[in-house]
């Protein structure tokens, strides 16, 4: 089992041994990884899953601390997804690289109830594993490069404890510098 400095006061169990703490798309997607056992879960208390609230309470370090947002833009009327995973520290760049990386005249955070809809996760708790496959996962070139992040798990009662590079990883991937700013 992988040891994480990151950890704080949580309870870090292996996260293929607690699919009950994962939304069902997410646990999917980690028992697809090369190495699921090096992902780490823990529970949380629901009402304390945003990010400053969670690290406050459980003494994670914010810079630690990674976010995932959806952002959608149109073009010739064909809607466009992504999610952008950076760190909680940054803001992703959603009206500069994103809206450029997917090619729209104005790109903007998804409507919450479009987001959860088709992440098939809890606002809160959305995260990079088991996005729709077609979507673009845009990764800030610091996060790829973080020893130890959390992040959500799908829902809003646990965090995941993963490396940069898992998130680097992950299939549909893009590693971009200066993602978040």
């Amino acid at each position: 089992m992988v040891r994480w400095s990151i950890a704080g006061s949580l309870t870090v169990e292996p996260a293929v041994e607690h699919p009950g703490l994962l939304a069902d798309p997410v646990a999917k997607a980690l028992a697809a990884l090369p190495d699921p056992a090096d992902v780490g879960v823990a529970a949380i208390d629901p009402d304390l899953a945003d990010t400053a609230a969670f690290c406050e309470a459980y003494g994670a370090a914010l810079t630690a601390s990674a976010n995932c947002v959806v952002v959608t833009g149109k073009r010739a009327g064909e809607e466009r997804f992504a999610a952008c995973l950076v760190l909680a520290t940054t803001r992703a760049d959603v009206n500069g690289v994103v809206r450029r990386r997917l090619d729209v005249r104005k790109a903007s955070f998804a409507p919450t109830d479009t987001a959860v809809e088709l992440t098939r996760m809890e606002y809160g708790g959305i995260t990079p594993l088991g996005l729709p496959a077609q979507w673009p996962v845009l990764v800030d070139a610091a996060v790829a490069a973080a020893p130890e992040l959390v992040i959500g798990s799908g829902v809003r009662g646990s965090k995941l404890l993963i490396t940069g590079a898992t998130l680097a990883s992950l299939p549909n991937a893009e590693v971009i510098e200066g993602l978040g700013r």
